[in-house]
């Protein structure tokens, strides 16, 4: 076994919430090592609802604080990624018979003004009624729902905002080490000895880091039991929550908030230009953590939960990928997975004298970059550092450009690359923002792209991916950089892990790495027995409860 450096900071996990905790302690001058096991964002931070959101639902909780909290980042964040990033509409069907219309605007009229800094000017316009029988956002859904309420939140690519942090954290000095296992890890007195090994070749080495961050996410438990060998009185929930993903069901731009008669929401939303993604569940996950899958009774429960709502019944035929993941929600010893709280905690753990242990519990992902914050405050004492929230507004990668101006940027881009089509400009941009110069270099014809796996995919963008973006799989590629899986045929992927094994294999001296992420690829679940609803049926709350697998509607 191999003894490597000591650095600063050693941070086991990377999602959204290592990767953010690795960028900011390495633009304090920290000296930040981070591994993953997987892939980066393998797992809970790519399988999120994809959202920038304040958490409309959590006022019926109380939680303002969190609230608050979240609707501030909220606007901070559509600023600083307007690439990967951008505000949504959000349409609230009125349904009768479950809260009343008053209940629902004075919520969204709290959820508008929560964020009252002083002198501070809202990028996001406020709510409004619409008349659902002659507002477009009117015609996709039933003829009973004549009027709704429409505000505003943001949407996001989960999966690149993690990558994007380590790419910032890596061009700031911190080393970045996926399909890297920590196997244990001891305190030494002022500092840690921490062990890892290579998924792929099995080589193993040591580290020793002066401080030790705990971001597993669903596995902070077992890193602190069987990696760290401590027993601690801090538990978390694992609350599974699960999507489906079916052909486009309405043309405009705006998505949709649908009540439940359990008390719960569901989402519709544009994704992918051609899809509709809809989501998400809240049930406690008590399987494996090797077994994250969504089941046939959470996609039977989304299918009737939609078709509450849509003239077009939704049924398990009409899926065409399904993707859960696990959040590791802290216990407060809320009675239901919904009522959770979904704020974070952070435990400091170490006498004086001894190399501290961060532990990151819980958290969403609108917040990921002020728990960095808060996580560098804890750790402050240790390295003398100063205090400013010095990511607060900073562009990530590819994001340094005006917001709204993301036309003009594509324009600017065909300029300068003729040759590509308008389509695939404006994906490229919405992935890569100013960085997709990197990605097409001196290209001066398609044809110097190289070959063109399907959707525009090509050699071009594939090997920048694997040389800046740590993808290491096909998987990595159509899953999480990218969606283009929801696109290529089982030929044209094939044909691509060919090229990406053999692309890997040069560069790194391994086999591309296999699918060994909980997020398999699409997969439609079992058939299950939903029962249709009349295309036409009112919205009227008798009957119209659902029950989530799981749990008794109550």
């Amino acid at each position: 076994m191999s003894r490597s450096q000591t650095y600063d900071i050693a941070i086991i996990g990377g999602g959204v919430n290592g990767c953010a905790i690795a960028r900011d302690a390495a633009g304090r001058g920290l000296s930040v090592f981070l591994s993953e096991a997987r892939d980066l964002a393998g797992a809970t931070s790519s399988a999120s609802t994809k959202l920038f959101h304040g958490g409309l639902r959590y006022l019926e909780y109380y939680d303002f604080a969190l609230v608050r909290h979240a609707l501030i980042e909220r606007e901070l964040l559509l600023r600083a990624m307007p690439h990967i990033a951008h505000p949504l509409r959000f349409v609230l069907p009125y349904h009768s018979g479950l809260r009343p219309a008053w209940l629902l605007r004075l919520g969204l009229f709290i959820y508008d003004h929560l964020d009252f800094r002083p002198g501070h000017r809202k990028m996001l316009p406020g709510t409004t009624t619409i008349d659902l029988g002659t507002d477009p956002a009117g015609a996709p859904l039933k003829p009973g729902y004549k009027k709704g309420f429409e505000y505003s939140d943001g949407w996001v690519d989960d999966a690149r905002l993690v990558v994007l942090n380590a790419m910032d954290a890596a061009q700031r000095g911190a080393e970045i080490a996926v399909r890297t296992r920590t196997t244990a890890a001891r305190r030494e007195k002022d500092h840690w000895i921490v062990s890892l090994q290579d998924t792929h070749s099995g080589q193993s080495r040591q580290i020793a880091a002066r401080a030790l961050v705990n971001a597993g996410g669903p596995w902070v438990g077992n890193i602190l039991q069987d990696v760290l060998d401590i027993e601690t009185s801090d538990h978390i929930r694992l609350v599974r929550g699960s999507h489906i993903v079916v052909n486009r069901l309405f043309e405009h731009d705006r998505a949709y908030i649908f009540q439940q008669g359990d008390g719960r929401i569901i989402f519709a939303i544009p994704y992918e230009d051609d899809f509709t993604l809809i989501g998400t569940t809240d049930v406690d996950h008590d399987a494996p953590l090797s077994e994250i899958a969504c089941s046939p009774d959470e996609a039977e429960y989304l299918c009737r939960a939609a078709s509450e709502y849509f003239r077009a019944e939704i049924t398990a035929k009409d899926i065409v990928w399904t993707y859960s993941g696990v959040r590791p929600l802290y216990d407060n010893g809320a009675s239901s997975a919904s009522a959770v709280t979904r704020d974070y905690v952070l435990k400091r753990e170490g006498a004086a004298g001894q190399a501290p242990l961060l532990n990151v519990f819980g958290g969403k992902i609108t917040t990921h970059r002020h728990l960095a914050y808060e996580a560098m405050q804890k750790l402050a004492p240790d390295f003398a550092l100063n205090r400013k929230d010095w990511t607060r507004g900073l562009p990530l990668p590819g994001g340094d450009f005006k917001r709204g101006s993301l036309a003009a940027e594509q324009d600017a881009l065909l300029r300068r690359y003729p040759f590509l089509e308008g389509k695939q400009a404006h994906r490229l941009l919405r992935a890569y923002g100013t960085l997709a110069d990197k990605v097409l270099g001196q290209a001066t014809s398609i044809d110097d792209l190289g070959r063109d796996f399907g959707a525009g995919l090509t050699e071009a963008e594939i090997r920048y991916m694997i040389d800046r973006e740590w993808a290491r799989s096909t998987e990595d590629i159509l899953w999480r950089r990218s969606k283009l899986g929801l696109r290529l045929s089982a030929k044209q992927t094939k044909a691509l892990d060919t090229f990406v094994t053999g692309y890997v294999a040069t560069q790194f001296g391994t086999a591309a790495a296999s699918a060994d992420t909980p997020m398999a690829p699409p997969q439609k679940p079992e058939q299950p027995q939903i029962q249709p609803t009349p295309p036409d049926s009112p919205p009227d709350g008798a009957g119209a409860r659902l029950e989530m697998p799981g749990q008794k509607a109550g």
